[in-house]
Order: structure tokens, then sequence, then C-alpha cells
């Protein structure tokens, strides 16, 4: 998928999400600004393990 594509899917994507939710999104995607290859991989890995590992987290919790 090229960059132009990924764009338009998100641009789409943007289009359909409820006006909430926008701001959320904004400060997301600018909170990546200026960080590292390295901080964006590791920000990415922590939050795979953490969509994985979320019925033992909650389980942890109680």
């Amino acid at each position: 998928m090229t960059t132009k594509e990924i764009k338009n899917e998100i641009q789409e994507a943007l289009n359909n999400v409820p006006e909430a939710i926008l701001k959320e999104v904004l400060d997301y995607l600018k909170s990546f600004k200026g960080k590292s290859n390295e901080d964006i991989q590791r920000t990415r890995n922590l939050s795979q393990i953490l969509k994985e590992d979320s019925n033992l987290l909650r389980r942890l919790a109680e």
C-alpha cells in the first residue's frame, strides 16, 4: 500500500469517526512528531503486548 493510499484510508476513517474522538486521534498522531524510529517501535511493541495480554492484566488488577 502506498503512502498516498494509506493517507486516503486514514481520511476516510476520520470521516466516519465520532466527532468526540477526533481530538484524541489528533493528539495521538501528534505524539509521534519528533520521536526517533526506535521510540516509535518501542511504543508499537508495548501497545502490542498490552493488546495481547489485556485479559491477563485485567486479572492481575483484580
